[in-house]
């Protein structure tokens, strides 16, 4: 399986008083195969964490997100001219610009699934590859 992993899911799994905390760390735990992390999803995971826990432990978030574990997918020249379309085409429902990147490189890596605790964006978006996105967990 492949999945992309949302920036709520990485966040709960190290703040203890997150409410999705337990879930968020089994998830992690228990995840075989590919974890993919898009790149804007790195950079808000490490400012969070260092805002809402501790400097210390937002790097070593970041080491743990660049072990074997994940793979980190940088976003291209396409991705980010898909991204205006979406943004442009869901503009009421102001998507930030994490869940947006996951939404094009799901798409251009054909993946559906999504482990998020973000149900809004993710299902008021129809992706391009196909009906809409399963969402775990």
């Amino acid at each position: 399986m492949i999945a992309l992993i949302d920036t709520n899911v990485l966040l709960a799994s190290v703040f203890i008083h997150d409410q999705n905390h337990v879930k968020a760390r089994k998830t992690i735990q228990r995840f075989q195969g590919r974890r993919i992390v898009v790149a804007p999803v790195l950079q808000a995971v490490f400012f969070m964490t260092a805002a809402r826990i501790h400097y210390q432990r937002a790097v070593n978030l970041f080491e743990y997100i660049q072990t074997e574990d994940f793979e980190i997918e940088a976003l291209t020249e396409q991705d980010m001219l898909r991204m205006v379309s979406i943004m442009k085409q869901y503009k009421s429902a102001g998507f930030d610009y994490p869940d947006v990147s996951i939404m094009v490189v799901a798409e251009r890596l054909d993946i559906g699934t999504i482990y998020t605790f973000d149900r809004r964006d993710f299902l008021t978006c129809r992706p391009a590859h196909r009906d809409a996105f399963m969402l775990l967990p």
